[in-house]
């Protein structure tokens, strides 16, 4: 006779809510964070365009750059 396998932990796969678009971010209008600052400024350098990167950005707007650097520099999954 063998145990009952015990069923799968209800939190083992958690549905993500870490991937919403920048316009349905709640603090989508705040000043871009450093990290965000720092790797965009990296990318527009990479990518020939310096003016990608402004110090005024939101974080929705700047999470919107990042987006499209990676994908000319091809950096980024």
């Amino acid at each position: 006779m063998t145990a009952p396998q015990p069923s799968e932990h209800p939190k083992a796969n958690p549905v993500s809510n870490a991937e919403k678009k920048p316009e349905n971010w709640t603090t989508g209008d705040e000043a871009m964070t450093g990290a965000q600052a720092s790797y965009l400024k990296t990318l527009s350098e990479e990518a020939g365009q310096p003016d990608a990167y402004d110090t005024e950005l939101t974080k929705a707007e700047a999470s919107r750059r990042i987006d499209a650097l990676q994908g000319e520099t091809g950096r980024g999954g």
